[in-house]
């Protein structure tokens, strides 16, 4: 008797395993914008670490159950994890070659779109003890300077600027990210770093932001897309859609992104 019951015990929980799962299965493919547990997966340049958390936080409030996951880093080393086979939902990259490599492999969901543009600043300690005031100021050996490594796109847009001012640095190291190089001279360990303005923007009072002319020459535009092999398809198009909205929009300028 305490068998038959222990095994109609079993027999119901399997069952009731199976009931919920069904159900799982059917609000994850429902498309709509409800919740169920889903996780919406963004792979994302560093440099849009601030604006996107808060337009992930606004995305789950407006998707009641939704989390969104984010990796922030250097876009080449994103492009190469998506074409690898990892299961990402949206790509948002900070140039179009990085992005490149994602829509030649066929892994984009329709054409990206470019949703900001931005620019580059030279970033100093807050007290600037390099005393850099400008591109020629990183040429003294005495200046300890940090540069994106050139494959990612703040150091192919560092090298453009550089090269169009006709500036020769050499850079004590080389970052995977524009974090990494920002991290740097936020802690004292560079006297500049070639980062992006919206960077310095967030850094806040840990470093000195310095314009310089030759930044309008290595403009990054952004693009952003959906992807084919996305886990969850139609909230993937719903986060791009944010992204584009006027409220996405407002998010980034105010961060200092510039309209493509």
């Amino acid at each position: 008797m305490l068998l038959r019951r222990l095994t109609a015990g079993i027999a119901g929980l399997v069952l009731l395993a199976t009931a919920v799962g069904g159900c799982g299965d059917i609000d994850d493919d429902s498309g709509g914008s409800g919740g169920g547990g889903r996780t919406v997966t963004v792979f994302a340049a560093a440099s849009l670490t601030e604006t996107f958390s808060t337009l992930g936080r606004t995305f789950e409030s407006a998707h009641p159950g939704v989390k969104v996951r984010f990796n922030f880093g250097g876009s080449s080393s994103l492009a190469q994890q998506i074409t690898q086979g990892a299961p990402v939902d949206v790509f948002a990259s900070a140039s179009p070659a990085t992005m490149k490599t994602v829509t030649g492999a066929g892994l984009a969901d329709g054409q990206p779109t470019t949703f900001v543009r931005n620019r580059l600043q030279i970033a100093t300690p807050a007290d600037n003890p390099g005393k850099v005031t400008g591109l020629d100021d990183l040429t003294d050996s005495k200046v300890k300077v940090v540069l994106c490594a050139e494959q990612v796109p703040c150091g192919a847009a560092a090298a453009k600027a550089l090269s169009a001012a006709g500036v020769t640095v050499k850079p004590v190291s080389l970052e995977q990210d524009v974090k990494g190089a920002l991290n740097k001279v936020s802690l004292g360990e560079a006297d500049a770093a070639l980062v992006y303005r919206t960077d310095v923007r967030a850094a806040g009072s840990r470093v000195h932001g310095i314009d310089f002319p030759e930044s309008a020459k290595a403009i990054n535009d952004y693009p952003i897309v959906a992807l084919t092999e996305a886990p969850q398809p139609a909230l993937a198009k719903e986060f791009v859609q944010l992204v584009l909205s006027s409220q996405g929009k407002s998010v980034l300028s105010a961060a200092g992104f510039e309209a493509p």
